[in-house]
């Protein structure tokens, strides 16, 4: 349990911190709608709201159930994740690297349905008309963390017989 702390306090804590402070400096500073480009034509902080889940599936949940739906897969997602950290081997930092990142991204994204009854986004990517969902830091954890596990699991399977 030490080592799951010691990773926490030391990657989760501070993602999910820089998660919330980014989302507080959107919400201070720009309206719902308010644009401010970064690349011209690529790239721009637009404040958006997400009630549903990645690129916006499951909006039309009606609110009490929505919220309960999002807590019950947040701390299922939360549970296994520390079930699969504690039972990983020590020498695997990887795994316990990208585990932390998504548990960060599920806990800053859970805070802001909790608190917000949405998701902030603000991370607007772009090639002209052509347009990837809008996103946030947390998102970007979860996505990456997601991405190194599925690695992981890919490199894991081929030196297993």
């Amino acid at each position: 349990m030490k080592n799951l702390l010691t990773w926490g306090a030391f990657l989760v804590l501070p993602c999910y911190l820089v998660d919330q402070v980014s989302k507080l400096m959107v919400l201070e500073n720009l309206s719902i709608g308010e644009a401010i480009p970064i690349v011209p034509g690529y790239l721009e902080l637009l404040h958006v709201r997400n009630t549903g889940a990645a690129f916006g599936i499951l909006q039309g949940i009606p609110d009490p159930f929505r919220t309960i739906f999002f807590l019950f897969i947040t701390i299922a997602a939360c549970v296994a994740i520390v079930m699969i950290f504690k039972a990983s081997d020590d020498d695997s930092a990887f795994l316990k690297v990208v585990l932390c990142l998504i548990l960060a991204g599920a806990l800053g994204n859970l805070t802001d349905r909790l608190v917000h009854k949405e998701v902030v986004d603000f991370i607007n990517v772009h090639i002209r008309q052509y347009h990837w969902p809008t996103f946030n830091i947390a998102d970007s954890y979860i996505s990456l963390g997601m991405v190194g596990l599925l690695g992981h699991m890919l490199k894991d399977s081929r030196r297993k017989p």
